[in-house]
């Protein structure tokens, strides 16, 4: 996924990232030891990570925000009459420190936090919202900006200028520049309440995360583990003072990795439970009371703002456009998906049967008996690739490798710049025309202080305007392995390093002059869309033969092997197409409610949810409950966990194309370069695909590869 920064909030202006709204004028400048206090002079402005200090982030937001606000009034108050230049073009210089330091302090915040940086988002959280609001409803600002908008085709401006001008306009508007004093007034007051309550959320699902590890007192009952599983599991136990145990820590997704392996169905049914439950057992990290508020909040705050829900509100702006769309694309899939979902239970339950296992597939025996329904139908399961799945390997001679045979860009691993954990590795990225594209950041391995899932955040974005070169970063939660020990990737882990390497090519590939538009500043629907079509190179024959070689011996992957990972890439869709729906109807079901129809029973409502929407199949449960289901409720993907999806239709479309062009190379790679990946937001995104693709999407590509053709 595309991570947002604290930098970009509702309404995405480049500009505002939040704050509080002192007087302009008040307080001191940023003292000159502060790291944010100029640019970084490092390479692109890359963080001095060696530099910045936990303590250096609240006086660098606080002196930001007060800069911002000195250079907003300026603007406002500017005696000249409005011009694309001194309003438009200098809002888009506005706000260069607080840049700085919200796409530093929200990276660090999801990678590497701490309790210092969680009492900083507490306490920033609603000042950067109220900051927002003194941007957006500062009426002598918005009327330069309407009067401009409102001559907009007498100005000369070009496509990309014209493009931002009317993005202002609409995003003023939908941030509550046209409402009256009080309801001004009222909007400020749900904004901060919104903000911390996102703020409390995402710390609350870290700590229950964390708090939730499932603790066994044998090795024997891991059995099913490799030795360097369990071996782990030891360490993390002796790490929290329970030496002579074994920890599994928990991540974010409802099913947990170690579920396909775990023989004992004891423990695999305490680790789901211990999934399952995570944010709805009472506690100080309960989420439930959360989520009420965020639902009410949003519901209020849309029909505040002219909408008839949350949904509404947030999918103008995107390429489906309203609930409407989404809803039909959900309810069309969730029948055939579960159907699927069925047959795939069957499946399992006549080994279980066999088997004599006197019991009925449950979600904790999904994934182990996966791998068993695998085996008979293609002869192997996925335990079976780890071995030629290494990570460097991975990365190297398999996501950088399809990169250059593809745009024909270099990597170039650099040991020099700074960084903030000693696993995080740092990459010149070299355009083909021999100059320096980028830099690119990895982060592969999980973390106690990390946020769960995976994704990809611009620590730095790309304008010519600001003469700003990309420095963009990925973010896995790969389990570590013991010291010594070979870095091995299930197939999943692998899929989604092609995916996150995606969205970096969307940030490193940016070709825009003003910053509110760079990389992937685009429609959330939208922003999956080239992540995904870089997933195929992951099973490419050419790609997949480089990369796929046994981590001892270094020989390639049989092909006996390889073909059967290709001829395996529908099994397993109903559950995975179920679990995707579930949670994206949950989301939908959440902010379709008005102020009157939130409920105040969370679980209840979610079960309610599930059975109208016909996907209450137990064996495949969400793949988020409502309680840590960060994409929805930490305003991220709020309304919009629908986006996978929905790009996926545009996604397998893609692939076609690619495979009908002669797949890997130069030609395709260019033109998928020129006319989408380079142009951010700097035109509606269904016209950039057009003009990649030669016409409107179609949906045929996207069933037929989830199996949902019959």
């Amino acid at each position: 996924m595309k991570r947002p920064t604290m930098l970009i909030i509702a309404a995405s202006l480049a500009f505002a990232g939040t704050a509080f709204a002192a007087p302009a004028g008040s307080g001191t400048v940023l003292d000159a030891s502060n790291p944010f206090a100029k640019p970084s002079t490092l390479p692109f402005n890359y963080p001095a990570f060696d530099k910045i200090k936990d303590e250096h982030f609240a006086p660098a937001f606080e002196a930001g925000m007060r800069e911002q606000l000195r250079e907003v009034a300026s603007i406002a108050n500017n005696k000249a009459a409005p011009t694309f230049e001194n309003t438009i073009v200098a809002m888009e210089r506005s706000g260069q420190m607080l840049s700085r330091v919200s796409a530093t302090f929200s990276n660090l915040q999801t990678a590497n936090t701490n309790d210092r940086l969680n009492a900083v988002d507490s306490e920033m959280s609603p000042k950067l919202a109220a900051h927002g609001d003194a941007i957006y409803l500062n009426a002598s600002l918005f009327k330069r900006v309407e009067t401009l908008h409102a001559k907009r085709d007498q100005l000369g401006l070009d496509a990309e200028a014209k493009h931002l001008l009317e993005r202002y306009y609409k995003e003023f508007v939908r941030a509550g520049a046209k409402l009256s004093s009080a309801d001004k007034e009222k909007l400020k007051a749900y904004n901060g309440q919104i903000a911390s309550l996102q703020s409390e959320f995402s710390q609350r699902v870290l700590k229950e995360a964390n708090a939730s590890a499932l603790v066994v007192n044998t090795r024997e009952e891991l059995a099913g583990l490799s030795d360097a599983e369990i071996t782990a599991a030891a360490a993390e136990a002796k790490k929290r003072g329970m030496e002579g145990k074994y920890v599994i820590a928990i991540v974010n997704t409802t099913i947990q990795p170690p579920l396909s392996s775990l023989t004992n169905r004891a423990v695999r049914e305490r680790l789901q439970a211990a999934s399952m439950n995570r944010g709805s057992r009472g506690g100080e990290f309960d989420s439930r009371d959360l989520v009420l508020k965020l639902a009410r909040l949003r519901a209020e705050r849309a029909v505040l703002l002219g909408y008839p829900n949350y949904a509404a509100y947030s999918q103008e702006l995107e390429t489906a456009k309203n609930p409407a769309a989404v809803n039909k694309l959900l309810a069309e899939l969730a029948k055939p998906a579960v159907n699927n979902a069925k047959k795939e239970a069957a499946a399992m339950q006549k080994i279980v049967d066999a088997e004599k296992g006197g019991f009925q597939v449950a979600a904790h025996d999904w994934a182990f008996y996966t791998d068993k329904v695998r085996s008979a139908q293609y002869n192997f399961d996925e335990s079976q690739l780890r071995p030629y799945f290494e990570l460097n390997n991975v990365l190297v001679n398999g996501v950088f490798f399809a990169a250059t045979k593809e745009f024909g860009i270099t990597f170039k691993e650099r040991k020099d710049l700074p960084v903030y954990d000693p696993d995080v590795r740092t990459f010149d990225v070299i355009d083909a025309n021999g100059k320096q594209l980028a830099i690119f950041i990895f982060d592969p391995y999980a973390r106690a202080n990390k946020q769960g899932g995976a994704w990809m955040n611009e620590y730095v974005s790309q304008s010519h305007l600001l003469d700003r070169h990309p420095v963009v970063g990925n973010h896995l939660n790969i389990p570590k392995p013991a010291a010594g020990e070979p870095t091995l990737l299930t197939y999943d882990e692998v899929r989604t390093a092609f995916h996150e390497f995606g969205h970096a090519l969307h940030g490193m590939f940016s070709d825009v002059k003003y910053p509110h538009f760079s990389g992937t500043s685009v429609p959330r629907d939208f922003v999956e869309y080239p992540s995904q079509v870089n997933e195929m190179w992951a099973t490419w024959p050419e790609v997949l033969a480089n990369y796929a070689k046994h981590h001892k011996t270094g020989a390639p992957m049989p092909k006996d092997l390889l073909d059967k990972v290709v001829a395996s890439k529908k099994f397993n869709m109903g559950f995975v197409t179920t679990e995707y729906l579930s949670a994206s109807l949950l989301d939908q079901r959440w902010h379709q409610l008005t102020p009157a129809q939130v409920p105040t029973d969370v679980l209840a409502f979610e079960a309610q949810a599930l059975k109208d929407a016909g996907v209450d199949f137990a064996p495949v449960p969400p793949r988020y409950r409502t309680t840590y289901f960060s994409h929805s409720m930490n305003g991220g993907y709020s309304a919009g966990y629908y986006a996978y999806l929905w790009s996926e239709k545009l996604d397998a479309d893609t692939v076609q194309w690619f495979t009908e062009n002669g797949g890997l190379s130069r030609k395709n790679g260019d033109h998928f370069r020129k006319t989408l990946l380079s142009r951010g937001g700097t035109a509606d995104a269904m016209d950039l695909f057009r003009n990649f693709r030669g016409r409107d999407p179609i949906i045929e590509p996207l069933l037929e590869r989830r199996g949902l053709t019959q």
